[in-house]
Parts: structure tokens; C-alpha cells; sequence
């Protein structure tokens, strides 16, 4: 039976229903489709490598007749769309003491940073976790096995007794390797609360 649960960053925080976000303000804005450069700037601007300014004006060279508040909505919901059910099943989850709760990121610290400074329940959220792993802080990033190793043996976890949440099959299948169990999330259709309709015979 499962007793641990590792989360991606992303995936539980910024990435999961972000394209369904997208779409649903794409469709208030009367935007049909999107530039095909727009991911690659969205990526800058979450990994702190552009500034608000330059975020904004890359949407408005794109959509000129978006006034500035029409543009912060439309970044709000590309890059800050986090519902907050989310939070309370992440909460409830914690509350319950069934599981122990580890969260391992990719990011930086640009990206960390943003998000503190943007995202006023990210206390609430990080203590959620019992543990909390930034690649920049202990040097390792995904899918390097060496992460899981660290991951596992720093929180005294049974690689059989855990679950790695992620929407990146290199990360899953390193994890893999380590006969920790898996479940690969679809960003555009899943929701990481949805996902555990689908995995309750592990639990």
C-alpha cells in the first residue's frame, strides 16, 4: 500500500489545468489561438528570465487591443491559475496523517522567488509537505537517479511504498528504476485531485 506521495512542483502548483485555464480566458478575450512563441515566453517569464514589463509587452505586441487589465487577467490565468480546491485537498491530505507528503522541484531561484512573492497562500501550500526539495539548493535535478536516491534515503522512504506524480516521462521513468510506483498526469486534462478517482486501488 502506498504511504508516500512525491509530487512535481509544477505539476501540482502551476502546470495542472493551466491550458484549460488558458482556453476558457482565451475564449472571454475573444482569442482564437495563440502565437506559437507564446510557450516559450510563458517558460522565460515562470523560470524569472524576463521581467513583468517585458512579459506584458510581448502580449500586447500580440494583442494590441487588449487594454492593461484584459493583459493581467490573461497572465494571471497563464501563469498564476491555481484553484484553490486544490490547496484544500492538498491540506486535507496532510490533515489526514495517511500519507507522507514530499514536494520536488525543478525550479530555480528565480522561479521560487516569483512565486513567494506572488502567490500569497505559498506558506499555506508549502506546509502542506512534510518535505521540500528544490533542485537549485541540493544540486540535483530530474530524471538523474541520484535525485530519487537522495530523495528516498534523506526522508527514509520505501521506493515500493511510494508514488511519483509528474507529467514528464523522463521523470517517471528514472523514478521507475527505482521500483517507486508512477502516475504520469496529463496537464491539459487531469487535475491532481480528479487523479486519485483514478488510482484507488493503490491506496
Amino acid at each position: 500500500m502506498i504511504n508516500t506521495l512525491i509530487f512535481d512542483f509544477g505539476d501540482v502548483f502551476i502546470n495542472l489545468d493551466k491550458q484549460g485555464a488558458l482556453n476558457r480566458t482565451l475564449r472571454l478575450l475573444k482569442i482564437d489561438t495563440l502565437p506559437k512563441n507564446v510557450t516559450a515566453i510563458n517558460e522565460h517569464y515562470e523560470k524569472g528570465l524576463i521581467t513583468d514589463s517585458e512579459f506584458l509587452a510581448f502580449y500586447h505586441s500580440q494583442f494590441p487591443w487588449l487594454n492593461q487589465s484584459e493583459l493581467v487577467t490573461l497572465w494571471n490565468y497563464i501563469i498564476k491559475d491555481f484553484p484553490l480546491y486544490r490547496l484544500e485537498f492538498l491540506k486535507n491530505i496532510a490533515k489526514s496523517n495517511r500519507y507522507k507528503l514530499i514536494l520536488l522541484s525543478n525550479t530555480n531561484n528565480l522561479h521560487i522567488n516569483y512565486v513567494k512573492e506572488t502567490v500569497s497562500f505559498y506558506e499555506e501550500f508549502k506546509n502542506c509537505f512534510d518535505w521540500f526539495f528544490l533542485s537549485h539548493e541540493i544540486k540535483l535535478r530530474k530524471p538523474d537517479l541520484n535525485i530519487y536516491e537522495y530523495v528516498l534515503k534523506t526522508t527514509n522512504t520505501i521506493p515500493e511504498k511510494a508514488l511519483f506524480i509528474d507529467d514528464t516521462k523522463d521523470n517517471t521513468e528514472a523514478a521507475e528504476q527505482l521500483n517507486i510506483k508512477t502516475w504520469n498526469i496529463n496537464p491539459d486534462t487531469q487535475d491532481v485531485v480528479t487523479m486519485f478517482n483514478d488510482l484507488k486501488h493503490l491506496f
